[in-house]
């Protein structure tokens, strides 16, 4: 390319350029030092303060309702997955029975199930609610009268 000793576009003598490119292809094919991957911070965290909450291992934060909604979905989708397949496998092992009958007799105990768990849902008391205020209380009355006139009406608000 260049001569030996003459200078490159670069500002660099060939030698210069060629001792260049092997230190960058060295450190290229060089080892990476141990970098941790992941860092666990266990200092005490403050009692209050602005740290926002951080989702915690296991099931997603949602409202008491939603996981109790959730794991009764979850109940019910395995329940009925075990009573449609042993159906099947019953009519299937039997070739001559009636899949009118085979439903009656699987489908009767998830909706006896289904019944029982509304019928203890509503049993349950209604919780008590206790509301205490303390200080003066100011409540305002107002009586609001209006009046619409003409093809284009303008209301009119009067105390």
């Amino acid at each position: 390319m260049y001569p030996e000793h003459t200078a490159r576009p670069d500002g660099l003598t060939e030698a210069e350029a060629e001792t260049e490119a092997r230190r960058i292809i060295a450190d290229a094919y060089r080892p990476a030092r141990e970098m941790p991957t992941a860092h666990r911070d266990d200092s005490p965290l403050p009692a209050y303060g602005p740290t926002p909450p951080v989702a915690q291992p296991g099931r997603p934060p949602m409202s008491q309702g939603a996981t109790d909604a959730s794991v009764l979905m979850l109940a019910g989708g395995t329940t009925t997955a075990m009573v449609g397949g042993t159906a099947a496998l019953l009519m299937y092992a039997s070739q001559y029975a009636d899949p009118v009958v085979c439903g009656l007799v699987f489908g009767a105990p998830t909706a006896l199930v289904l019944a029982l768990a509304r019928l203890v849902k509503r049993a349950k008391p209604a919780p008590d609610i206790h509301q205490h205020y303390s200080g003066p209380v100011h409540q305002e009355q107002h009586n609001l009268h209006t009046t619409n006139r003409g093809v284009w009406a303008k209301t009119t608000n009067q105390h």
